[in-house]
């Protein structure tokens, strides 16, 4: 039998926890990447309910909650969880879920009005958006590319819309999937409930 070299990390001390703080607090952290400042707004804990309409499906109210956080890195790191529920708020059962990150596009070392975001869901799907900072508080995003795993749904393209109005986050999205052409699919309003 032929004795095998143990790898160069054997013996070496355990590594402690991630020594790098992420917040979703302006107040507190690491400072804002000074190219972040057109997404500054979205920096938070945000929460609210929507509805969800597809020709595929029985239309549906959910509720979701999004966090916009950094660490003081040239990108934002997003996450989405939904859940469906009755009229009256009562929860009925997990919905979408997603990560990703939002990314200023740099030119000459400063960054544009121009936004990369990639997401990614349990449902298999991977979507690369290419967007726009329309003002200091209106975002939109439309596929540039968008891979899946052998079992997931067939979609061919999204549109995403959000803005700050009065306080509220609010966002609409369009899905091209299922043999379906581009259409309206969910739409929702979200507070601030931390950040």
């Amino acid at each position: 039998m032929t004795e095998v070299e143990p790898p160069p990390w054997a013996g070496l001390a355990p590594v402690g926890e991630y020594p790098y703080e992420e917040t979703h607090d302006l107040r507190t952290g690491p400072d804002l990447h000074p190219a972040l400042l057109g997404m500054l707004p979205l920096v938070g804990v945000w929460r609210g309910r929507g509805e969800g309409d597809y020709p595929t499906i029985e239309g549906f109210h959910f509720a979701v909650e999004m966090r916009f956080s950094h660490d003081g890195r040239p990108f934002l790191f997003y996450e989405s969880r939904a859940w469906i529920i009755e009229y009256d708020g009562t929860p009925i059962r997990p919905a979408q879920r997603e990560t990703g990150f939002w990314r200023p596009v740099m030119k000459d070392g400063k960054a544009t009005d121009e936004l990369e975001v990639v997401t990614c869901s349990p449902t298999g799907i991977v979507e690369l958006y290419a967007g726009v900072t329309r003002s200091t508080t209106q975002w939109q995003m439309a596929t540039d590319g968008i891979g899946r795993t052998a079992t997931a749904k067939e979609v061919r393209g999204g549109q995403r819309l959000y803005g700050i109005i009065d306080g509220a986050l609010l966002y609409t999205f369009d899905l091209a999937a299922v043999g379906q052409e581009l259409q309206s699919h969910l739409w929702a309003r979200l507070e601030r409930v931390a950040g």
